[in-house]
């Protein structure tokens, strides 16, 4: 490097210095002493009450939902993106049993910060707008925390759709749907994730339901609206994973839970994709992500996520085009 470079780059570091620092509250904080800062007055009842009014308006708002999603992970809120985009007339609320929405997809694989998408899901990332680096068959977001916290925050901002986090499904609601045994899903019962945990250490703490739309006061259908629906996108097996698909075999006496099988990315991902959706012997219920393959027997991906956010389109897409009929 020249020493006229180097007198170069001084200049212009010394430029960069010398300019003001400017922040949101640069015309608040007009001197560099913040010893005077303050914030408006508040008390703390009024803090109090303007969550438990919104939390409860929107219990209130929500208690009956066009739409269900189980999971807040790269699934479902692929998912409701997708649905709440192309339907902003439909009531969507989304169940997390975790404080922090996003399931496993803050992180790549073995805590690593990268997250790795197989074409032509990077056609999702283009939506999103979100930068990745192209590496031919497949794509690489360089943090996977940009890729959920980018996809949340912009779910969030659907009028039409809510987020009930640290929040457990502890079953399905159903109703009789035909004249040999058959039923249909009709709600979720819900309760706090702390409650749900503890059961064992106190006396029975009742849950709530958040009801699917289309049923009448004596829960029969209504033909006159379109019954809403539920999709579960809880994961593999855990503790609170693949919750639905190990209920709904309980609930549909014809069908096994067949389990997640080895890793073998190439399969996995693909199958995963094709086997989200409708469930045929219980209506009103939908799977995507990696639950379908605990389901359906498919492969585990290991750590690629291109399904993941696939498979909660296709789910989607199945789910509107039910609203469309």
């Amino acid at each position: 490097m020249s020493a006229t470079t180097t007198q170069t780059e001084n200049v212009t570091q010394l430029q960069l210095n010398a300019q003001p620092i400017r922040h949101a509250l640069s015309d608040v904080v007009k001197t560099d002493d913040w010893s005077d800062f303050k914030f408006t007055p508040i008390r703390e009842s009024t803090v109090s009450r303007a969550m438990t009014r919104r939390y409860f308006q929107d219990l209130d708002k929500h208690a009956v939902s066009d739409v269900v999603i189980i999971g807040a992970g790269s699934s479902g809120l692929s998912a409701a993106y997708v649905i709440c985009k192309n339907r902003p007339d439909l009531t969507v609320t989304c169940v997390e049993a975790n404080v922090s929405p996003g399931g496993g997809a803050w992180l790549g694989g073995q805590l690593f910060s990268a997250m790795i998408m197989r074409k032509p899901a990077h056609l999702f990332l283009e939506e999103l707008g979100l930068p990745f680096e192209d590496e031919g068959d497949y794509v690489v977001v360089k943090h996977a925390a940009l890729f959920t916290s980018t996809v949340l925050s912009k779910v969030l901002q659907f009028p039409n759709f809510k987020l009930f986090n640290a929040t457990a499904v502890e079953d399905l609601v159903t109703r009789p749907a035909g004249p040999n045994g058959e039923v249909s899903a009709a709600g979720v019962v819900t309760n706090w994730t702390l409650v749900t945990m503890a059961h064992d250490l106190q006396s029975c703490m009742d849950p709530n339901v958040i009801e699917l739309a289309g049923y009448k006061e004596d829960g029969t259908r209504d033909p006159s609206k379109k019954h809403g629906v539920i999709l579960s996108t809880t994961g593999h097996d855990g503790p609170f994973g693949a919750f639905s698909a190990k209920r709904i075999v309980d609930i549909d006496n014809t069908n096994k839970l067949k389990g997640m099988k080895g890793l073998d990315m190439n399969n996995a991902e693909a199958d995963v994709v094709k086997n989200s959706g409708a469930y045929d012997n219980v209506g009103s219920v939908y799977f995507a992500g990696m639950e379908v393959a605990e389901l359906s027997g498919c492969n585990r991906m290991g750590p690629t996520f291109g399904a993941m956010a696939v498979s909660g389109i296709k789910a989607a897409e199945e789910i509107l085009k039910h609203f469309a009929e």
